[in-house]
């Protein structure tokens, strides 16, 4: 019979640190912030790079496969968000109530929107766990730094490429690219300045788990979510 997986308590409030930063950055990116008079963003840049962060961190440390099982349980636990949310904007508010329109404009998300984000954090995530672990292979673990970068610019390039054009279908080509531009710039740049912090928390993860995985001979299936171990 094949042992159990086994979960460290480190690993679990990572994970659910994860799919809070998820779902979190998907309620903050309903306000729009200015940074001077040409550059706009939306407040989830504030937090959703820590999630790729995080997963820089459950890659190089636990491996692509708990790195493809926490993405899915992210996943998951944002539809059910959605989802739930959904259904109390549509539930009839009494009659005392004043919060209707601003409790809607926050939780109120049109399907397609609802679809890219869910689809461009799936494959993104996916994407920047599968290079970064095969970097991690291919350099012999070393180079943390390069690989984290890279692999980051992968995973966040492929979620613009992906929400993007959905989100904000007939946007000109122009002003689309260059939002994608931005966003993705702002994201990268964040995750760079960071990097000694993500660094320092991966070697302290590394001697505390008193494990260093080294993903040889898997299979990179984004679906086989079971195959854990």
């Amino acid at each position: 019979m094949k042992a159990k997986a086994q979960f460290s308590a480190t690993f679990v409030l990572l994970a659910v640190l994860f799919t809070v930063c998820l779902i979190t950055s998907n309620l903050l990116a309903t306000k729009i912030f200015a940074i001077g008079t040409k550059i706009v963003l939306p407040c989830a840049v504030l937090i959703f790079p820590i999630s790729y962060i995080l997963n820089d961190c459950f890659t190089e440390v636990y491996g692509y496969r708990k790195a493809r099982m926490v993405i899915w349980m992210a996943f998951l636990m944002n539809f059910f968000v959605v989802v739930f949310g959904q259904i109390a904007v549509w539930l009839p508010a009494a009659g005392f109530w004043q919060g209707g329109e601003h409790f809607n404009f926050v939780f109120s998300m049109a399907p397609r929107v609802a679809f890219a984000s869910l689809l461009a954090f799936l494959v993104g995530s996916t994407l920047n766990a599968l290079v970064l672990s095969k970097m991690k292979t291919a350099s012999a673990g070393k180079g943390f730094g390069w690989r984290a970068i890279l692999s980051s610019i992968a995973g966040e390039l492929c979620d613009s490429l992906i929400f993007m054009p959905i989100a904000f279908f007939g946007t000109p080509l122009k002003v689309l690219a260059g939002m994608m531009l931005v966003q993705v710039s702002f994201k990268v740049l964040y995750e760079v300045v960071v990097l000694p912090v993500t660094a320092m928390v991966v070697r302290k993860l590394k001697t505390a788990e008193g494990i260093d995985v080294f993903d040889r001979g898997i299979s990179y299936n984004p679906f086989k979510i079971k195959d854990i171990e």
